[in-house]
């Protein structure tokens, strides 16, 4: 029993990691939904955790935004603040535009996420 445990504990971690990545590269629910050909009902509940994730669709949503499955599995928000000025992210967006971003855009918008989830915790 302790081991499904550990196992769901893990899988509310990547679903929620799915979410923290999503909202760092500032895609919305609706944008991932229609890239997966999925409604934006059934897109809330698999980042939701209400239905079971495949493999298939865990490699689709780490190819939509652009991290590795690892990443997805061990994020830990600890490391946005443990990168360098002098590393960046860099590639190219959807509509084929080339983007630079340090690591400090990162870092803000995690905290502005953070103080957001503070505000509304407060309501």
């Amino acid at each position: 029993m302790e081991k499904l445990e550990k196992n769901s504990d893990r899988v509310k971690a990547a679903i929620l990691n799915i979410k923290r990545f999503r909202e760092l590269k500032d895609i919305t629910r609706e944008e991932m939904a229609a890239d997966m050909n999925l409604s934006l009902s059934g897109y809330s509940k698999l980042e939701r955790g209400e239905i079971e994730m495949s493999l298939n669709r865990l490699f689709e949503i780490a190819d939509i935004l652009e991290v590795n499955i690892s990443q997805i599995l061990n994020f830990d928000a600890k490391y946005i603040f443990n990168i360098t000025n002098s590393q960046g992210v860099q590639g190219f967006d959807k509509g084929g535009n080339y983007h630079f971003h340090t690591q400090d855009v990162y870092r803000e918008k995690y905290i502005a996420k953070l103080e957001e989830e503070i505000q509304n915790l407060k309501k």
